[in-house]
């Protein structure tokens, strides 16, 4: 097994309330219970914006960070009724924020309107998870790599600070119809990302790619024989502690 770090990160979607802190204070357990210096992980569970404040002051943890799942592309307070923006969330306790999410794009969500979500996020020093992927009818025309340049190309900027970035890989057929990619079609999809990243905005610093869809803690294992995997994003299966913390036994198995 590798040594790199791995991230796991969660995104619970439209779940929880105040009562879900156990969820994660059984996932902090479990990590204290099993932290070994042989294994490098990063636990990151991303929540409701309205649960963010109240999560952050009870979490004692140097294990697990908390992060939300959107924010408006308007940077500070402004006119938008029912919007959060990226200072009101950072404030709120935030240090993680995913954007560009397939469940997003699908409500309307365009590259343009992603990118400004990003320049606000940074602002604020929050740390991206950038999610792109091909929708079926796009694999099945060929036009994968197409689709993931294109999102990277029009969502990002070099000017960016890419460090606070990490890309998600998330084919939006396989996200919630336990439907995954081949292991082999996989590796060449991460490769590319990673690849095209780095002759797009002409850096030498290879970009950490995680995979996300339809992630559980039976097909975990597969997963791990793809080193050029650096973490996943997690959706059902972490909004329960013992689906989230099998999927990280099972990896290291």
């Amino acid at each position: 097994m590798t040594n790199k770090l791995k991230y796991f990160i969660g995104n619970w979607k439209m779940f929880g309330d105040f009562g879900s802190f156990k969820i994660i204070n059984k996932i902090n357990q479990f990590s204290y219970k099993s932290k070994k210096q042989t294994i490098k992980r990063k636990i990151i569970l991303c929540v409701p914006s309205t649960l963010i404040h109240f999560f952050n002051q009870k979490l004692k943890s140097k294990f697990i960070s908390l992060g939300v799942q959107n924010c408006h592309y308007h940077q500070g307070y402004g006119p938008f009724t029912g919007s959060v923006s990226a200072l009101m969330l950072k404030k709120a306790g935030a240090d993680y924020i995913i954007l560009g999410h397939s469940e997003n794009r699908f409500e309307g969500e365009t590259n343009s309107l992603i990118k400004k979500k990003i320049i606000s996020a940074l602002k604020q020093k929050l740390n991206i998870i950038f999610c792109i992927g091909e929708t079926l009818k796009e694999k099945n025309k060929g036009k994968t790599f197409t689709i993931l340049r294109s999102q990277i190309r029009s969502s990002l900027s070099k000017k960016f600070n890419m460090n606070k970035i990490i890309l998600a890989y998330e084919p939006v057929w396989s996200i919630g119809t336990n439907k995954i990619p081949r292991i082999d079609e996989l590796k060449k999809n991460i490769e590319f990302i990673k690849t095209n990243f780095k002759k797009i905005f002409k850096t030498t610093k290879t970009p950490k790619v995680l995979y996300g869809g339809s992630v559980n803690a039976k097909n975990i294992k597969l997963f791990s024989s793809v080193p050029q995997i650096d973490g996943f994003l997690i959706g059902g299966a972490s909004q329960s502690s013992k689906k989230f913390i099998d999927i990280i036994i099972n990896y290291y198995k």
